[in-house]
C-alpha cells in the first residue's frame, strides 16, 4: 500500500507569519493537531499542538490577560515551528513511513510531490485505521451472521 492511500487530503497549510493565536484557532476549527508551514510552495516547517501549549503563557502568569494576549500576538508560528521535518511521497510505501513515524517518535509526515509542495498528511492513525479496516477481526465483525 502507498502513502497515497492513506493520507489525508486536502492539507490545511499555514504561512510562516501567522499568529499562534490564529494558527491555534485554524488548528482547532479543523479538527488536526499539526500545521504545515509552507513559504511559498515549499514546506518551511511545521507546528504542532504541543509546539503551541507550550509557547502559551501559563495559567499563573502574573501577566494580565491583556498583556499577554498582546504579548502572544506579535509571535508568529515562524516563532516556534520546527523546521527540520521528516516528509514522505505519495508513492511511498505506507509500512516505510509508519516504521520512520515510529523510529523518529513523530505523529505525522507532510507528504511532498516531486514537485516539492505540500500534497497530504499521512498520520498514526491514518495508518491504525487501515490497519484496523483490514485486520481479521474488522473482516468478522464485518461479514454477515451465516458467514461467521
Amino acid at each position: 500500500m502507498r502513502v497515497l492511500d492513506l493520507m489525508s487530503t486536502p492539507v490545511i497549510t499555514a504561512v510562516p507569519t501567522l499568529s499562534l493565536l490564529d494558527a491555534a484557532h485554524l488548528m482547532r476549527s479543523h479538527g488536526i493537531r499539526r500545521l504545515p508551514i509552507v513559504a511559498g510552495d515549499t514546506l518551511a516547517g511545521i507546528v504542532t499542538d504541543r509546539d503551541l501549549r507550550e509557547a502559551m503563557p501559563s495559567r499563573v502568569s502574573s501577566l494580565s490577560p491583556w498583556e499577554a494576549t498582546t504579548r502572544l500576538a506579535a509571535v508568529t508560528v515562524a516563532d516556534v515551528m520546527r523546521r527540520s521535518v521528516l516528509t514522505t511521497t505519495p508513492d511511498a510505501d505506507a509500512r516505510d513511513a509508519a516504521h520512520t513515524m515510529l523510529l523518529h517518535r513523530v505523529g505525522a509526515l507532510p507528504v511532498i510531490d516531486a514537485a516539492g509542495r505540500v500534497v497530504g498528511v499521512v498520520t498514526v492513525s491514518d495508518v491504525l485505521r487501515d490497519y484496523a479496516a483490514t485486520s481479521p477481526a474488522a473482516a468478522l465483525a464485518a461479514a454477515p451472521d451465516g458467514a461467521r
